[in-house]
């Protein structure tokens, strides 16, 4: 996802370039347990990379998005601050959430072994899948802080106060059992308000990505299960390490068998 999102951006390749640059600065992003330090380092870093690759653009403009975003700030469309900032929104959410997708969609179907066969053989899509997935592990778990402006009241004798800090729990509403029945917790591909969730956001706030990360998790799990039909964890009792992250679901690494146990007594690990 990395790599789709810098090509469609323009973003230079090069082990010292801002696409090597931005892969480490963004998966620092979305890691909530590091210091404050790091974490203001890490913004400085950012902001330093992308007004340094928006001069390198500005030189050297190409068919990108990123030099469509430039003309429409020269145009008056965007401010130099807004151009900054949808850059970072959309190279980091084109990142780190399809990436957590990927990553969710296949644990989920290797500890389900009988929802992996619904969709091998044709009973289910895998856009089912996916869609399930989104539902059960939404890829961000959390929006960004935002503040009360005035009291905000829920409904009688809830209230949230003006200044109090909120956040939306996408992963929380996936798993409403007054939406998704009693069994919101169990992931099913056949679950007939799979698609009702709000992992990519709602109405206006719809997420513009949403075909790219759809297109990109449909190739990379249809490409990734007929290459190694025998995809298996490596070690089903030992549930994989999460991300150390508040805002995104995903895990740090998913250690896989591509051949499975009884095909390869000495199999390749990945």
């Amino acid at each position: 996802p990395h790599e789709v999102v810098c090509e469609l951006f323009g973003v230079p390749r090069g082990e010292d370039g801002p696409r090597a640059a931005l892969y480490r600065i963004i998966n620092g992003f979305f890691d909530t347990a590091i210091s404050l330090e790091d974490a203001q380092a890490n913004a400085v870093d950012l902001y330093a990379t992308l007004t340094a690759f928006l001069q390198d653009k500005r030189a050297h403009p190409a068919d990108d998005l990123t030099t469509a975003l430039i003309a429409a700030r020269d145009e008056g469309s965007l401010s130099e601050q807004e151009l900054m900032d949808n850059l970072i929104l959309l190279l980091t959410a084109g990142f780190e959430t399809t990436v957590n997708l990927i990553d969710n969609t296949v644990h989920s179907l290797l500890t389900h072994p009988d929802q992996l066969d619904l969709v091998r053989s044709g009973r289910v899509s895998w856009e089912d899948a996916i869609e399930e997935s989104l539902r059960h592990e939404a890829p961000g778990a959390m929006s960004g802080l935002r503040y009360a402006v005035e009291d905000i009241e829920i409904e009688p004798g809830l209230t949230i106060p003006k200044g109090d800090a909120v956040v939306v729990s996408f992963a929380g509403a996936g798993r409403d059992p007054e939406r998704h029945g009693p069994d919101a917790d169990r992931f099913d591909v056949t679950r007939a308000t799979s698609r009702d969730h709000i992992s990519f956001g709602h109405g206006v706030h719809h997420c513009l990505g949403r075909p790219l990360a759809m297109a990109e998790a449909t190739a990379a799990l249809t490409s990734l299960f007929d290459r190694f039909p025998r995809l298996a964890l490596a070690d089903p009792s030992r549930p994989p390490k999460r991300l150390r992250s508040i805002i995104s679901t995903g895990h740090e690494s998913l250690p896989v068998l591509l051949h499975g146990r009884e095909a390869n007594p000495r199999p390749e690990v990945a």
